[in-house]
């Protein structure tokens, strides 16, 4: 019997070679797919998949908040990320949030593969590289990234990426499925914490993080 797959990413072409992929092996099969949060909870919820594979950013909704609803309304389904974000920025965020593994987008394809069948067998997965350094962080009892963005809630982090994007507030709300007043108070919880003194700073501050941390 194969197990199932869902898949939801906000690029179809992104879908439609993930699924091209699970689907020519023989132990799996993709039995659905959405590109937001609030869609792949309701079908999720429905078809009860063996893996759920979820991006952080998505076309309507939060990665991050997605997992977290999948951890407690679907758990017989198992969550591993797969995305363009580095794991530093986020695999801890996700790992917590409740996923089983984390995959970048960058990584060989027989990497994902490695991942979903680990985290059917019970495991988590997470690279070498990333399993290390969170290893040497516990032992040491240091927070993640040693970075002042850690700081940020996952919300406040999601808002933070999205204006380094040049999305305006609006947007931000409407792709977060909150209002434009929660969107204003995220931006002035995230000056505080950053010392950032107005929106110019705050602008310039997200552009600057969101480049460094571009990924091929």
């Amino acid at each position: 019997m194969k197990r199932t797959v869902f898949l939801v990413d906000d690029h179809p072409l992104v879908r439609e070679w993930l699924g091209n992929l699970i689907n020519r092996q023989s132990d799996l099969v993709v039995c659905g797919e959405a590109d937001g949060a609030s869609d792949a909870l309701q079908q999720v919820a429905a078809v009860e998949p063996d893996i759920v594979i979820v991006d952080i950013t998505l076309a309507h909704g939060s990665g991050l908040a997605l997992i977290k609803d999948l951890k407690y309304q679907c758990p017989k389904s198992a969550v591993i990320v797969l995305s363009m974000h580095d794991e530093s920025l986020y695999a801890e965020r996700a790992l917590r949030a409740g996923a089983k593994g984390y995959v970048m987008k960058k990584e060989t394809t027989k990497k994902i593969i490695t991942a979903i069948r680990q985290v059917l067998e019970g495991k988590l997965y997470i690279s070498d590289n990333f399993s290390s350094s969170l290893t040497e962080r516990l032992a040491q009892g240091k927070k993640p990234c040693g970075s002042v963005i850690e700081e940020l809630s996952d919300r406040e982090l999601e808002v933070f990426g999205m204006i380094g994007q040049g999305l305006e507030t609006r947007l931000i709300a409407e792709s977060l499925n909150i209002s434009i007043k929660t969107v204003q108070v995220y931006c002035s919880r995230i000056k505080e914490k950053l010392n950032l003194a107005n929106a110019t700073e705050l602008l310039r501050a997200a552009v600057l993080w969101q480049e460094s941390n571009k990924t091929v």
